[in-house]
């Protein structure tokens, strides 16, 4: 249980990530951050938080003295920025961008047919950015092979750029709770690349 997530929220209350239990409850000790009781809607310092009834059947952190109360928010004391989510840039998120199509003709064979073209080739100085790679089906990448655009006659469909998050905090499925949904709207959930 305390490696079980917990949402952060900013000091405006807004989400911007999630951590375990264990550093959750370490936060409210430390008073870099405070409980939000999401039955009640109030905010707790370490203290308060602790005194805080645990139902029998809900599941709590066990002390030589307490019952503590297994934190599912909370809200940071001092910080108030939003992070700035990138895109990291791998193989599997450019299949993600560019949803399996071949960026020269369109097609969507198997992805066992699509490799990761550089549209200025690497001989050329061509380097592994979000700018420079699109997926190729294997008729267009043996096209183009090692050459530029204008020499070997093929032509992008859409123009590769970095693609954005729209949501600040993506949490997995899988971790969801309940408790969150006032603070994390469904887009969050299924996060898909832009455009």
């Amino acid at each position: 249980m305390l490696n079980d997530p917990a949402l952060v929220l900013n000091r405006s209350w807004f989400p911007i990530g999630t951590t375990t239990v264990r550093d959750a409850v370490c936060m409210i000790y430390r008073a870099a951050a405070r409980g939000l009781d999401p039955d009640e809607g109030t905010t707790h310092d370490f203290d308060s938080w602790a005194s805080l009834s645990v139902p029998v059947e809900e599941p709590c952190i066990r002390t030589v003295r307490l019952r503590i109360k297994v934190p599912e928010i909370i809200i940071l004391t001092d910080y108030d920025s939003l992070p700035r989510c990138r895109v990291s840039f791998s193989r599997r998120n450019i299949y993600k961008r560019d949803r399996n199509h071949c960026q020269y003709c369109g097609a969507k064979p198997p992805i066992s047919d699509l490799t990761i073209d550089h549209v200025v080739p690497r001989s050329e100085g061509g380097r592994s950015t979000w700018e420079n790679c699109v997926l190729a089906c294997l008729p267009c990448n043996r096209r183009k092979a090692n050459r530029t655009l204008r020499d070997s006659g093929v032509h992008l469909l859409r123009q590769p750029k970095e693609p954005h998050w729209t949501p600040f905090v993506t949490i997995p499925l899988a971790k969801r709770k309940a408790s969150w949904e006032q603070f994390i709207s469904e887009r969050y959930w299924n996060v898909v690349l832009e455009e």
